[in-house]
């Protein structure tokens, strides 16, 4: 019987940005960052941002996923024909922007029952990160978001790094990692 020899571990290699932003390698995606589809119910609004380090410097190699309610504030299910699946996806480009078309969407029941103010929720992946960050990302001048249970649990002075700022033709939206005004990430 002949000996193997041992073999070094394998890291996350060459794969991961095959499978998970295949677009870049004329691969075509099955997740996409345009979520609105014919029949989609709400106000198609778009969502642009950067991924930023702790030095304010682009991350040039992040990918954003985003999953949300409809504009009723109903999450889609595997037997909704509605033409919204909820769920996204986009690779951030040289410059660390990423940007989604989707749709506002409505309020949906929290923790007790409560009801939670719009807002789509993040997962963040890019290099050094072993496991996802997550955040949220509300709306300007939501009257709900003075309301909503989980925005209530974090502390007044931080709440600006999760809601976007109103752009000409998008929502603004940066994820700032470390550092100065770091956007607040939640435990899962």
């Amino acid at each position: 019987m002949s000996e193997r020899p041992i073999t070094p571990s394998q890291t996350v290699g060459p794969f991961f940005a095959y499978c998970l932003t295949p677009q870049d390698y004329g691969i075509v995606p099955l997740v996409e960052a345009d979520l609105v589809g014919p029949g989609a119910i709400g106000a198609p609004i778009r969502i642009e941002g950067r991924v930023l380090d702790g030095e304010d410097a682009p991350v040039p190699d992040a990918m954003i996923e985003i999953w949300q309610a409809d504009g009723a504030g109903r999450y889609p299910t595997s037997a909704d024909n509605s033409g919204f699946g909820g769920f996204g996806r986009a690779g951030t480009d040289a410059q660390g922007r990423f940007a989604f078309a989707t749709i506002k969407p409505g309020p949906v029941p929290g923790p007790d029952g409560a009801m939670q103010a719009p807002h789509l929720a993040v997962s963040v992946f890019a290099r050094g990160l072993l496991t996802r960050l997550v955040t949220r990302i509300y709306f300007p001048d939501e009257p709900a978001n003075e309301e909503d249970p989980i925005l209530a649990r974090v502390p007044q002075e931080r709440r600006g790094t999760l809601v976007a700022r109103a752009g000409e033709d998008a929502y603004l939206f940066d994820i700032r990692l470390q550092g100065r005004d770091e956007t607040v990430f939640f435990e899962v």
